[in-house]
């Protein structure tokens, strides 16, 4: 509200004084009444905390509930090795999480930095948790804004605010008072927020609020309330808790009852239902999908991404919409001159190192000599920028066309003035005083009388104006910002009202925050891969325009609104119209979350990409934000699920890359370890159907499935053979992992390793013994299991397609297993303990082939299925050209 109120009556509110500031009682007092200038901290999690929080999953309770009953049983064994899983899979997810934990202090900057004060009638030095309302600051050219602030005076002032308004370029400032109520933060001219920089000029402040009322505590609070959703994995993995549960009770339940039916015992058929439940629960997959995000975890931040937290690797690979930030994140965050006017010729940057002509060379000189800016590099060769962004693009295009002297020594100026719209330096050579002038080109052309064609100097007349206006325009048509550029050789210096008169106009320059280069290649990749990129941005309409069209975010018949226009909007029109809208500009912190909002409630996975304050309540509100790890703000990195150490856009591409291959490996891992669990239901419930005796043991089946089955598993969680990850659209949020087809794969190869198990059991308990009966199912059951992991890996396609060799990862595990399995019969210690018996030559020939059953019945049905779409698929193309 402040910034339509006169000054001297928010001075009067505030009980200030403009000339002498607060004595340093009334300061200690505010500062104990209204606390600190500081952003209320988050807290961090303890290590035990990170680790309780791993219990919460549905499964993960399941198993700990088959623990409980096992124990209370007298199954102690067998609780205590699920114990020992699910402990183990806690530890290991608690780890990563508290090793990647980056979360920094908001804006701990504040602590060290101290701020121009007027206390007691003079300015001293005051850090910047002690500013209280009500002060009155001082800022000059590299001071950073230590609290928001109403402007009482000031000179030629320009202040950076893009980390919280999202604007690309150093914003003017000025103490005229705004009649209009209804202004957006970033057209509020006489304000200047907390974590701004001023770029140029200097200014006298009143603060108006500190700590969490300011502009950025509002943005804090935000992030508060903003609720973290649940990652798409995480909502499978619950589902997929729950089938098992509610299938393994009914199955249980009608076990119980047949067995009881055929006269068995009631405490008899409790056990056989607790072993059911035992075999019915994939006791890995936890342990499985945590290392398996791990090791995602670990390539991404060799590649330059640090994920905070494990389940956004999977997150990342589920998204289909990245709503990404310009300034900083699709741009460079530094205006460049893209091209220079001179003599009626457009010239473009790849030529301006070999221009030689005399309009080129003048204009470069006074863009170099007529700046305040300039470009150092610290102890360690590191480029250091000083001043406005508009001043520094200037020498670097100095830099750029070949001048590498130091700037000529000033004799006098007239600086830069928001009025005047012009900046002017006087110098002096050989007896004479030559004046260099740049400014708007609007006001810079009508103070001009001639112009420079090719080496000569010609008077300007209208249509020589007219010619240049439309050049103007046609660049600020396309969001450049453009500067035009002047001069004049006098002897006498004139009076400051002649100094920028009867120049000669030497040419333009087209400026603007350029693209990152591997950006349009990154986004031409999401749209190969389904996925949405949106733009979101605080820069005005029209340079977000350009831009996006230069980058194929905003194609033909998509739509660029405003924040304005977006708050006009009702949340069902924004629905309807959310999948055309493509760019959003001039937007606050509250817009960006309700269009990721917006987005989610569509149902879909939105990944949100930013640098600024203005970024962070979006980015903890998307299912996966990425922070930009060089620019970014302490702020952004807290709310962040994954920071790109390279503030590179094209990371996140790799890092949704990296995200498929995990989240396909994950389900690659989950389709064995439970169609090999279905094989074990099959296995007990056919066998009772049957009214065989128990086929498996308790122990056996939590081998099977802690020891036999989860090296496999982690092995099919870091395979490669995922080329196509990226010509593929994401899974719908909604789409639920047990398909249609996916399912009867599943059940159909639980099925045969089921059935194969119990042929085995049957054949031996018939010929030989319960015990070698025992033996031969054990084994079928192992072996089955990894032959069978050939198939899964190959997925659609015959094993034979992609050699399994490739996987040396996998052919290990499975030797591994293989073996394990084998010494359990083999050695007599472990044979006694699972109540095993020793077999003969002929009988290994036997299981061995019994345990090939699944993998060549799966391959056979996949050559049948081939054959099929090909066959309709030839009689199709019959038709058609018939």
């Amino acid at each position: 509200m402040f910034f339509n109120i006169k000054v001297d009556e928010i001075i009067r509110m505030l009980h200030s004084d403009e000339k002498n500031g607060l004595t340093g009682e009334e300061a200690k007092k505010r500062l104990e009444m209204y606390g600190k200038n500081v952003l209320a901290e988050e807290k961090r999690h303890t290590f035990f905390e990170i680790f309780l929080t791993q219990f919460q999953d549905f499964l993960i309770l399941v198993l700990l509930v088959a623990s409980a009953v096992s124990f209370f049983i007298g199954q102690a064994s067998d609780a205590i090795m699920i114990l020992f899983v699910v402990t183990l899979n806690a530890l290991i997810a608690s780890f990563q999480e508290y090793r990647a934990d980056n979360e920094l202090e908001a804006l701990k900057e504040l602590s060290v930095n101290e701020a121009k004060v007027y206390r007691d009638g003079r300015i001293i030095k005051v850090p910047f948790p002690e500013i209280v309302v009500g002060d009155i600051v001082f800022a000059e050219s590299g001071d950073l804004i230590a609290a928001d602030g109403r402007i009482i005076e000031c000179s030629n002032l320009q202040v950076d605010e893009s980390s919280l308004t999202g604007e690309s370029v150093s914003v003017d400032k000025d103490s005229a008072l705004i009649e209009d109520k209804d202004v957006p933060l970033a057209d509020r001219k006489n304000m200047v927020y907390s974590s701004g920089i001023v770029t140029y000029g200097k200014c006298t402040y009143i603060v108006t609020a500190s700590g969490m009322d300011s502009e950025i505590g509002k943005v804090a609070k935000m992030l508060s309330t903003e609720e973290e959703t649940l990652t798409p994995l995480a909502e499978k993995t619950n589902e997929i808790g729950k089938v098992l549960s509610i299938g393994c009770l009914v199955i249980c339940a009608l076990i119980f009852v047949l067995g009881f039916m055929h006269g068995n015992k009631a405490l008899d058929m409790f056990m056989t239902s607790i072993s059911l439940a035992v075999a019915a629960i994939p006791e890995g997959l936890p342990t499985v999908i945590t290392i398996v995000l791990s090791i995602g975890i670990t390539r991404l931040s060799k590649k330059g991404a640090i994920v905070r937290k494990m389940h956004a690797v999977e997150t990342l690979g589920s998204a289909n919409v990245i709503c990404s930030d310009k300034t900083g994140t699709l741009t460079m965050n530094k205006m460049s001159v893209e091209k220079v006017y001179i003599t009626n010729r457009l010239i473009n940057k790849d030529e301006f190192s070999n221009n030689k002509s005399i309009a080129y060379k003048m204009l470069v000189n006074i863009a170099y000599d007529c700046n305040d800016s300039n470009i150092n590099y610290d102890e360690n060769g590191k480029e250091v920028r000083i001043g406005d962004t508009t001043e520094v693009a200037l020498i670097e295009l100095a830099k750029r066309s070949g001048i590498t002297r130091d700037k000529k020594e000033r004799f006098t100026e007239l600086p830069f003035d928001s009025s005047r719209k012009m900046m002017s330096s006087v110098y002096k050579e050989e007896g004479k005083y030559i004046i260099y002038t740049k400014g708007a080109s609007d006001v810079l052309l009508e103070k001009c009388s001639h112009y420079v064609c090719e080496s000569k100097i010609k008077k300007l007349g209208e249509m020589d104006k007219i010619g240049f206006y439309n050049q103007v325009n046609e660049l600020s048509s396309k969001a450049y910002r453009v500067l035009a550029y002047a001069y004049k050789v006098v002897d006498n210096i004139p009076g400051e009202d002649e100094i920028e008169n009867d120049l000669i106009f030497v040419g333009l320059t087209a400026m603007i925050d350029p693209p990152r280069e591997e950006v349009l290649d990154s986004i031409n990749e999401c749209k190969k891969a389904g996925i949405k990129t949106v733009m979101i941005t605080g820069d005005h309409k029209l340079t977000a325009e350009a831009i996006a069209k230069d980058l194929g975010i905003l194609s033909e018949g998509e739509e660029c609104i405003t924040g304005l226009e977006l708050e006009k909007l009702t949340d069902e029109d924004l629905a309807d119209r959310i999948g055309n809208i493509s760019v959003y500009a001039r937007v606050s912190p509250k817009d960006k979350v309700r269009i990721v909002k917006a987005f989610q409630n569509t149902n879909n996975v939105v990944a949100m990409s930013g640098d600024g304050v203005n970024d962070a309540p979006a980015l903890k509100r998307a299912d996966i934000g990425c922070a930009m790890g060089i620019t970014g703000t302490d702020v952004a990195k807290n709310a962040s699920d994954m920071i790109l150490c390279d503030d590179n856009f094209s990371t996140i591409v790799m890092a949704v890359k990296e995200g498929r291959k995990v989240f396909r490996n994950i389900k690659k891992a989950m389709h064995f370890l439970i169609s090999c669990n279905i094989g074990e239901i099959m296995t007990l419930f056919l066998a009772t159907l049957l009214n065989f005796p128990m086929p498996l043991l308790p122990i056996h089946l939590l081998w099977v499935n802690l020891v036999t089955d989860s090296l496999p598993a982690l092995a099919l969680g870091v395979d490669e053979n995922n080329i196509d990850v990226m010509t593929q659209k994401p899974a719908k949020k909604s789409e639920n992992i047990f398909t249609f087809g996916f399912s009867v794969r599943v059940l159909f190869e639980g099925l045969l390793i089921g059935a194969v198990t119990l042929v085995g059991f049957w054949y031996g308990c018939t010929y030989y013994s319960l015990s070698e009966g025992r033996t031969f199912a054990f084994l079928i059951l192992c072996l089955s299991q990894l032959f069978h992991t050939f198939n899964v890996r190959a997925m659609k396609e015959s094993i034979f397609d992609d050699s399994p060799l490739k996987n040396k990862t996998l052919i290990i595990a499975n030797i591994v297993s293989a073996m394990l399995a084998i010494f359990v019969v083999l050695i007599p210690v472990l044979r006694n303990i699972f109540v095993l018996t020793p077999l003969g030559t002929s009988k290994w020939d036997f299981v061995l082939t019994l345990s090939l059953v699944p993998l060549v019945s799966s391959e056979i049905v996949k050559l049948a299925k081939g054959l099929f779409i090909k066959d309709n698929s030839l009689l199709t193309q019959v038709k058609k050209s018939a």
